[in-house]
Formats: C-alpha cells, structure tokens, sequence
C-alpha cells in the first residue's frame, strides 16, 4: 500500500511538471493576435469578434506584449484615414523570436491614408468649372477624385503625350509680366522650372507681384548646382485664372471655395473626394542607442502624402542634389525593419525615406509608382563624413583633410536592401528624383527590381560614401525623360579627394595613391543587368566616381562613361548601339575596361593622353567603328561582328564560334533582368529593344570646325562633349585644344581645356559664330571662359 501511495504521488508530480511545461513551450509559441477593422471600435479589446477601428489603437495593444511574444496586428480590408502620423519608437520593437508584424489580411485591401474625405456640394460657376464650399481652415495640397490626383490649375495646360518635354508642357511666357497681367492674386501659385543646364528642377512660391506688375517670388533651392532657372522650360500652377482644362483645381482658402473642371466621364454627385494632409503616414523614431527594432508592415496601399518640394533644401554634400529628409514612410534610427509587399500610391514627395542609421532595412515585394519625388531613399548623415563639403565648388585644402579611411560615426544606413520591386513614375513634381538614391551609405543592395519612367536617374549614387553597395538583375530604362547629362544608372564621387581643378587632386594623389579610396572603402559592384538610356548614359559615373566593378550588364542604348575616377574595372559587359565613352581621366587611374563587345569606336574627351590612359583598355570586340590603338589600347581587342543569337528579341547572347570568345567574352543570362514576383512582373513594362545600327568603320563622329586664333587650336563641340565642359547644346562654345608656348593666347592665360563661350558680351555657340564675333571687334576682346565648369574673364589684345 505504501509503494502505491508513493507510486500514485508521484504520477501526480510528474503529470503537473509535464503540463507546466507544456503550458510554458505554449506561451513561447503563442502570438499575441490584434485585430483591425473599419468596422470596429476603439473601445474593443482588438479581438477577432470585436476588432478595434484604427492601427494607433492597434498600436497601444501590441505595446503589451511587444519583445515578450510574437505580435501579428491584422489588418481587415477598407481605408484608413490616419488622424496624424502612426509613430514607432523603441518600446514598439520586437525582437528576433517576438518579432511584431502588421498585415493586411489580404494584400491590397487595406488602405492607409493621409487624407481625408470630403462630402461636397457641388454647383456649376462657369465654363465647365463646379464649385463647392469647404471647411474653414483646410488647406488642399493635393485633390483625388474617384482615386486619381487631379492638377492644380496651370499654365501651359498639361499634356499627356508629351513625355519627354519638360511638366509635359513648359512656355518661356510662363511668369512673364503680360501673362500675370491677366493674375488678379497670383500669391500662393508656384513656378516649376528646369536648371538652366537642365540638370534637375527648382520650384518657387509666388508671393505676389510688384508695382510694375512683374511676378515676385522665393525658392530655387532644389538643386545644388546654382545656375538659375530654364529661359524656355517654365510651367506655373495654382492660379485661379488659369483654371482652363478638364481635370484642373482651384482651391479659395480665404473663401473656403473649391473649383474644379471635371472630365466628361466624372459625375460629381457621386464621386470619391479626398484631399491631403500628412506629409508622412508612418515613422519610426529611434537612434543607435535606442533603435526601434524587428517590425514588419506587410500588404497595404500607401496613399495620399503631401508634396515637399518647397522643403527640398539640405544639400547632398557635393552631388547636384537636394533633399527633404520625409516620405510617406520615414525610418530613423532602425533595425531590421522590413516593409513588404506595399503598394505606395501617388505619394506626393518620396514614398520611402531611410534617415541616418539603419541597419538591415529590407523593401521587398512592392510597388512604388507615380511619385513626387524618389522612391526609396537611403541617406546617412553628413556629419558622418570627413571634411564634408556642400557644394560642387566648395574645396579642401588637401594638405590637411583628415586621412582617416571611412565614416567618423555609425549613423548611416548599412546594410539594407530593395529587392523584387516594381518602381515607375518617379518625379511628378520634382526633376531631381531617382527609383532608388542612396547617399552616405554603406552596403545596400538593389536586387531583382524593374526601374522606369523617371524623370533623372533609375538608380543614383551620390557619392563614394562609403561604398560595398550591389546592384544586380535589374532592369533600367526609360529614365532622364525631362532632363540632361545623367544616366539610367548615375553616380558622382566629389569625395574628399576630388577637386573641380583635377590638377589639384592629381598632385596629391601622385603622393598618396589611395586618396580616392577614403571614401569609397568598398567597391560597389552593378552586375547582371539591363539598362536603357535615350537622353543620356545606361551607365554613367560622372565625377569622381570611383571603385567600382562593373559587368555582365546588357546596355541597349547609350553605352558606358567614366568620367574622372579611380579604378573602375568593366568588363563582360554588351553596349548595344554605343560604345565606352571615357572622360577626362586622371593619371595612373587604375581603369581597367576588357572582354566587352561595344557597337563603335571608343567615345573619349580629352581621354586617352600620353599621362591619362588607365591600367587596360584592351582586349574588346569592337563591332562596326574601329581600333583605338593609341598610349596601349586595344592591343588586342579586334574588330568583328559578335554574331548574337537573337537581336530582335532580345538575346543578345553570342552564338557558338563567335570571335566575341577569342577575347574572353562569356555569355550571362538574357531573360534574369528585373521584378520577379509574378504580380507584379504581369504589369511591368520591358524596355523596347532596338535594331541594330552597326557604325561605319570610317566614320564615328559627326564633322567638326576647326581653326587657329592667337596661337590657340579650336574646336567646335560635338557629343558628349558638351557634358563634359558642363554646357548645354543651346549654349555650346568654341574649345581650345591647343595653346602654343608664347603666343598672344598663352599670354593672356588660355589654357587646353577652355570652352570660350563669349566673347564682347556676344554668346558663342561654335566656330562660324565666333569667326564673325571677333572680326567685329576691335582693341582688346573680353573672354567669358569655361574652366573646370566655372566661369573665368579674360582680357586679350587684338
């Protein structure tokens, strides 16, 4: 009996243990469960049968068991208007076992928005034109109706077909003071003008005008290369009078008054009317300290942020680039954080901004398109960067910069990614945007994403700061659609070592040969992609651009730059109508380019010379064009036709025997390049392929005048010369190729490399010009010089 006793004890004792324990690895496994819906109550216990109605309610829910057990906050189908910006700080993180997930219970379906709903009464004014009284006080950044932005009312009228010309309709006449004539109160509109170099945009807000009638105004601090506004490419907006076409706005704050001309097909009684009022929907907000850690949002549409363009301001160290530090989604002080499978949806300003430090970002699976500026920003701090300097003619002494290899602090992105994404219309309102920049970061992948539709760059690196980024199988085209002189792919370098006179930076770099690479620690590797640019470069890296690997990249239309940098290495790479167009090269660069087919004769400006000609140029195929066999090029590169597999459809692979072999060519994948989920890969464009134009082996280069004056050898420009001396074609200039030792042009201090462009306050735009300017004047002629893009006055004697 007693053995039985203590037998029966201790079955009891084992079972309770064996239960605790269960209970206890059921605790671990358990997620914590919060429901949402439109349906619901904020008075709700967030359950599935009595949901709570917003995410902030949501939010204060999950604090309670967030880091302790896994969090899913599920999202039901409907719009949700958010009252002010969903903040996530540090006691909202999860972490690696508990992590917190908001979802949408089915993609798509649930709707964040920053707006709100209106309920109008609309009645006819004139002309086609309806108005409605609005509450006092709102103010209207952005009108939808039926889910589509409408246009303030503008001038010129905007129009779709012309994709390519600047706001798809621009007039010289724009703020002219005979057309704010016709302006009772102008103040409140806005100017959207291209850079006179139409390298990006600027954007005003008009105060009113003066007593003579002509348009006053503030702005024009969008872009960081200070050249003024456009003379041709000028659009207003937000000026009642101007309220001419369908689908054009005109909001009265003063009178509460909303005008609208509505298209044909809207039936204003029963239409959807929202207008904007967020800048940003969601934020989090930590530091590296204290990072808000280990949340995912997951399948919503992101709509309805507020324009920023009037805030882009903070300069991106030496790049032409400004930016406003927000988006509809803005990160700081993260880690891995993860936003998937989002669609943002005509946003305003940018759709997703990474500020500062970040660590293991990860975009995947989204859809971002019609945007007012960029898509996915990744931008550190400046104060992370050594001897930091702000604009493209700001300079170090370098003598003294800190040598010190890479950042001074951690508070930069590291590490993130955008993979698997479609991204298209990037730059409604902005001229300055690209799908994915990233700027003072380290290490972010782009991966497996279809860019296009943009109006500057796909995919834009700022600066060598600091480097190790990877690009690869993605697909690029349709890209610097408004603008000029950039690439679907753009990057500077104006790092610590750069200088706008090269002569400075070569000296010390002859010193110290790793100067280039204080910055740029980590070599930035584009591969396995496919790229097409018709205003520009596939492939640009402009000034400074240093440290890169480039190849198997298939480029369809505008061929290869470099362009003052360090050890850049390409090879295996197909330029499909184009060819390498190397400019302005520093001494003992360390450029290799190798095992690539081109389509013509090597590009160069003021490259190769008997000091400038890289490590190896060599060993390419050279399809139509001929040999540059000048300083050890193309030694052994040969001329031949690649014979490609399929040109019309795309596969430019070679066929077996192509003498492409012979020079270490190998064949990459022709059908890998951009987004691959299914979803969104059935919507996305493609790139449209073009025929084959094989250049004549005697003739690469349009004609070109040439003459003598003073003892100076000039030159028209033709080209991409023109972006090499920073002009535009409308501008042009006279170049000096050549100045003899002694003579009245060395006297008065022309150098090689000067554009003249005016001469007597008369513009030059090329040799027949300048022949009749300077027979014309008599005594001593004024010189307005171009020299390492700036300008420089010079007096020489007749």
């Amino acid at each position: 009996m007693k053995n039985l006793i203590g037998n029966s004890a201790m079955t009891r004792i084992l079972c309770f243990i064996v239960f605790a324990l269960i209970g206890h690895l059921s605790s671990m496994t358990h997620a914590a469960d919060i429901y949402v819906s439109p349906t619901g109550s904020d008075d709700n216990p967030g359950t599935s049968a009595k949901p709570v109605s917003s995410l902030a309610a949501a939010q204060q829910l999950a604090r309670s068991a967030a880091g302790n057990e896994p969090v899913i906050v599920h999202v039901a189908n409907g719009v949700y208007y958010l009252r002010e910006t969903l903040v996530f700080e540090p006691e909202d993180s999860g972490t690696m076992t508990n992590p917190v997930v908001y979802q949408a219970i089915n993609e798509g379906g649930a709707v964040l928005s920053g707006g709100s709903r209106l309920s109008l009464d609309w009645k006819p004014y004139q002309e086609g034109i309806y108005q409605a009284k609005t509450s006092p006080g709102l103010n209207i950044d952005q009108l939808i109706i039926n889910g589509q932005n409408q246009r303030m009312a503008r001038y010129p009228n905007f129009d779709p077909s012309q994709k390519t010309a600047a706001y798809q309709g621009f007039a010289a006449d724009a703020i002219s003071k005979e057309r704010a004539a016709n302006w009772d109160d102008p103040s409140g509109g806005f100017i959207h003008a291209m850079h006179s170099k139409r390298w990006g945009g600027y954007h005003y807000r008009i105060t009113g005008k003066n007593r003579d009638g002509e348009v006053t105004y503030e702005g024009g601090w969008q872009n960081n290369r200070q050249m003024g506004m456009h003379k041709e490419f000028r659009m207003v907006e937000n000026i009642f009078e101007e309220l001419d076409a369908p689908g054009e706005w005109f909001h009265n704050a003063e009178t509460s008054t909303l005008y609208y001309m509505p298209e044909s097909d809207t039936d204003l009684s029963t239409a959807i009317v929202e207008v904007v009022r967020l800048r940003h929907l969601v934020e989090f907000q930590g530091t590296e300290a204290k990072p808000v850690r280990h949340i995912t949002l997951k399948g919503f549409v992101v709509r309805h942020a507020a324009r920023t363009f009037m805030d882009t301001k903070e300069p991106m160290l030496r790049s032409d680039w400004t930016i406003y530090r927000g988006g509809a989604y803005l990160l700081t002080g993260t880690e891995h954080i993860r936003i998937l499978d989002t669609e943002f949806d005509q946003v305003g300003g940018n759709a997703v901004f990474i500020n500062q430090y970040n660590l293991k970002t990860q975009i995947k699976g989204c859809h971002i398109h019609d945007c007012g500026a960029s898509g996915v920003c990744f931008i550190g701090d400046p104060q992370a960067v050594r001897n930091p300097l702000f604009e493209y003619r700001e300079s170090n002494d370098l003598t003294k910069i800190d040598r010190t290899p890479g950042p001074k602090t951690n508070n930069y992105p590291k590490q993130g990614s955008v993979e698997d994404c479609l991204i298209h219309g990037i730059g409604l309102v902005e001229r300055q945007p690209a799908g994915v920049t990233i700027d003072m970061a380290s290490e972010i992948t782009v991966r497996d994403c279809s860019v296009y539709d943009c109006a500057r760059a796909g995919i834009n690196i700022g600066d060598g700061a600091w480097g190790g980024h990877l690009i690869e199988r993605c697909d690029v085209f349709d890209t610097v659609l408004e603008t000029h002189d950039h690439g679907s792919f753009n990057s500077w370098g104006r790092d610590r070592f750069w200088h706008s006179n090269r002569g400075i930076s070569q000296t010390e770099i002859d010193k110290a040969p790793d100067l280039p690479f204080l910055d740029a620690v980590k070599t930035t590797t584009i591969r396995d992609s496919r790229w097409r640019c018709d205003q520009g470069w596939d492939i640009d890296l402009d000034d400074g651009s240093s440290n890169y690997d480039i190849y198997n990249n298939l480029m369809l239309n505008g061929g290869l730059k470099f362009r003052e940098g360090f050890r850049r290495h390409a090879w295996n790479n197909i330029a499909i109508n184009n060819t390498f167009h190397p400019h302005v090269w520093y001494a003992d660069s360390d450029d290799e380019v190798y095992s690539n087919i081109f389509m013509g004769t090597y590009r160069g400006v003021r490259t190769p010379t008997k000091s400038a000609f890289g490590k190896r140029v060599d060993s390419n195929l050279i399809f139509g064009g001929k040999l540059s066999q000048v300083f050890g090029w193309d030694e052994h590169s040969i001329v031949a036709d690649p014979q490609f597999v399929d040109p019309q459809k795309g596969d430019f692979r070679v066929k077996d025997g192509s003498p492409a072999f012979t020079i270490g060519f190998k064949n990459f994948p022709m059908d890998q390049f951009g987004v691959k989920k299914s979803s969104l890969r059935a919507i996305a464009r493609t790139p449209v392929i073009p025929s084959l134009k094989v250049e004549a082996s005697d003739s690469r280069r349009e004609s070109v005048s040439n003459m003598t004056w003073q003892g100076a050898s000039l030159s028209d420009l033709s080209g991409e010369q023109f972006s090499a001396y920073g002009v535009s074609q409308e501008e042009g200039g006279v170049a000096i190729v050549r100045v003899e030792a002694g003579s009245n042009a060395a006297k008065a201090g022309l150098k090689k490399g000067d554009l003249i462009q005016a001469v007597d306050g008369r513009s030059i735009q090329n040799i027949r010009e300048f022949r009749r300017v300077t027979r014309r004047s008599a005594g001593t002629q004024a010189l307005k010089i171009i020299r390492n893009q700036q300008e420089v006055e010079l007096k020489l004697p007749r």
